[in-house]
């Protein structure tokens, strides 16, 4: 029955894209780093890696709508600022997808083994955010360093994607002088362009499996939903072994995909 609507995606691979999606967005409320779940979650259970990436920006997008709805309902989206970064991160979402399609999967795979380890490295250890008392930059400067993180961290999140939102408020807070709660919520819109940026370059591209990657995405949504609920300041000492699982699943995964070839 799951064939009809899902193709070559098994029962036990629907089974595990929705419950590792719900489980990262469950972790990515209450410790951030929800990326590093979700995108092996997919190829995991045997998509190919381009499909993969690119399914993963649907299941994002629509946990990203929800949570910039919250931000900007709550009065941290300084639209002087968020205007002219959607117009960079626009450009920088799109010419990362477009890069992506270019490289061979196998490549790509054997680049996923060094960059999600380091990636999850740099987000385990820039998990403690504090608001600094470091002085405003004019309105200008702070423009031009916000348009350049979006365009640079865009073209990264249209690339790859996890610990996009990592790298955004630390340098929009350490680096543009922004208050903690304005890099927030300027992550969130530039992070939401770039997943709707990169997303129609995979449509266009017939990279994304949309009924999977809708229903994923519902599951993202209530994944954050509860982990918003749930929230503990204890939250990075949960998620951290929930994701070190995960990665070493997906190294075991894609290390048996890259060697089989050679011994079957």
């Amino acid at each position: 029955m799951l064939e009809a609507f899902f193709g070559d995606i098994s029962v036990v691979g629907v089974v595990i894209i929705c419950g590792l999606v719900f489980l990262a967005g469950y972790v990515d409320a209450i410790a951030g780093g929800g990326g590093l779940i979700s995108l092996p979650a997919y190829m995991i259970a045997g998509l190919p890696i381009h499909a993969a990436i690119a399914t993963n920006k649907l299941s994002s997008a629509m946990g990203t709508i929800v949570s910039t709805w919250h931000y900007a309902r709550s009065g941290f989206i300084q639209l002087r600022l968020a205007i002219p970064c959607v117009l960079c991160a626009l450009v920088g979402g799109s010419l990362g997808a477009q890069l992506v399609l270019l490289i061979d999967a196998d490549i790509l795979q054997i680049l996923m083994l060094i960059i999600l380890p380091l990636t999850a490295f740099y987000v385990f250890k820039s998990k403690n955010f504090q608001q600094t008392d470091k002085e405003s930059y004019p309105l200008k400067k702070t423009l031009i360093i916000a348009m350049g993180c979006a365009l640079i961290i865009g073209a990264y999140d249209g690339f790859y994607g996890p610990g996009t939102g990592t790298f955004l408020i630390l340098l929009l807070s350490g680096v543009a002088h922004l208050r903690l709660d304005a890099a927030a919520g300027i992550t969130k819109v530039i992070n939401l362009t770039t997943n709707l940026s990169s997303l129609f370059v995979f449509l266009l591209n017939g990279q994304v499996l949309i009924l999977i990657g809708l229903l994923a995405g519902c599951f993202s949504i209530a994944g954050n939903f509860l982990g918003a609920r749930t929230f503990t300041k204890s939250g990075g000492s949960v998620a951290r072994p929930i994701i070190i699982v995960v990665l070493c699943v997906f190294f075991v995964k894609v290390i048996y995909d890259l060697a089989s070839p050679y011994f079957l």
